[in-house]
C-alpha cells in the first residue's frame, strides 16, 4: 500500500521486514485493545498491515487487482467474536506470519540463490509473530543444521562475502525435532560434525569440512570472499 521505493538489497528487505513485524507484534501484544476493538464483525473484510515505519494499521484490502504489494489475510475481523481471544490474536499471528514472508520473498524473488538464502536465515533467526504473541519460550541452544543438511555452526559465506556467524552468537534458538539433525561429514576425511570444531563450506560444491583438514583457520575464513575446496579449485584450474 505504501512503495515509494522498493527495498532491493538484502539488507534494505530484511529491514522492511522487521519494521512491518514490529508494527504487527505492536498491534497484537502492547496495542492488544485497541486492536480488539477495531475488528469489528460488523465492519467489511478487514486486514492487519504492518508498514515499514513500525506502525500497524487495521483496514479494508487494497483495491487494485492485483495490488501492489501481496495482501494480508482477509477478514479477520468475522471471527474475532466466534473464538476465544487468545485463540484469534493466534490465528491473526499466524496468517500475519505467512504475509511478512510473503511481501519478504515479493521483494527479493530478484535477488539471487545465495542473497535469497541469507536473507532467509536473518528471518528465522527471529521468534515468528506467532511465538511472541503465545509467549513460547525459547530453549537453550543445541547445535542444528538447516534444509540443506549443513552445520549452521560454522563459518559460511555467500557469493557476495557477508561471513555467516557462529549461531552461538545468537541469544535465542527455539526447539527443532531431533530428526533433522542428520549426520553432515566432512568431505575430506569423512568424520562426523561436532559444533566444537571449525567448519568451513564450499561455496561451489557446497560440500563441508573440518577447517583443520583443509588448512583453514577462523581468522583465515574471515578474509575468503568465496571460499573453494581444494577438488573445486582443482577443477577451475583444469578449465
Amino acid at each position: 500500500m505504501e512503495m515509494a521505493s522498493s527495498p532491493r538489497t538484502v539488507e534494505e528487505i530484511f529491514k522492511d521486514y522487521s519494521a512491518r513485524r514490529t508494527g504487527v507484534v505492536r498491534a497484537l501484544t502492547n496495542d492488544v485493545d485497541e486492536f480488539y476493538g477495531l475488528c469489528d464483525p460488523e465492519k467489511e473484510n478487514l486486514c492487519l498491515y504492518g508498514h515499514p515505519n513500525e506502525t500497524w494499521e487495521v483496514n479494508l484490502p487494497a483495491e487494485e487487482v492485483p495490488p501492489e504489494l501481496p495482501e494480508p489475510a482477509l477478514g479477520i475481523n468475522f471471527a474475532r467474536d466466534g473464538m476465544d481471544r487468545k485463540d484469534w490474536l493466534s490465528l491473526v499471528a499466524v496468517h500475519s506470519d505467512s504475509w511478512l514472508i510473503s511481501v519478504a520473498f515479493y521483494f527479493g524473488a530478484r535477488l539471487n540463490r545465495n542473497e535469497r538464502k541469507r536473507l532467509f536465515s536473518m528471518i528465522n533467526d527471529m521468534p515468528t509473530v506467532f511465538e511472541v504473541v503465545t509467549e513460547r519460550k525459547p530453549l537453550k541452544e543445541k547445535p542444528s543444521v538447516d534444509s540443506g543438511s549443513k552445520p549452521r555452526a560454522s563459518i559460511k559465506r555467500s557469493s557476495d562475502g557477508q561471513v555467516r556467524s557462529n549461531p552461538k552468537l545468537t541469544e535465542e534458538i527455539y526447539e527443532e525435532d531431533d530428526d533433522e539433525h542428520s549426520e553432515t561429514l566432512c568431505g575430506s576425511c569423512g568424520g562426523s560434525y561436532s559444533a566444537d570444531e571449525f567448519w568451513i563450506g564450499c561455496d561451489i560444491c557446497e560440500r563441508w569440512f573440518h577447517g583443520k583438514c583443509v588448512k583453514i583457520t577462523p581468522a583465515k575464513a574471515e578474509s575468503i570472499k568465496q571460499y573453494k575446496c581444494p577438488s573445486c579449485s582443482m577443477k577451475r584450474n583444469r578449465q
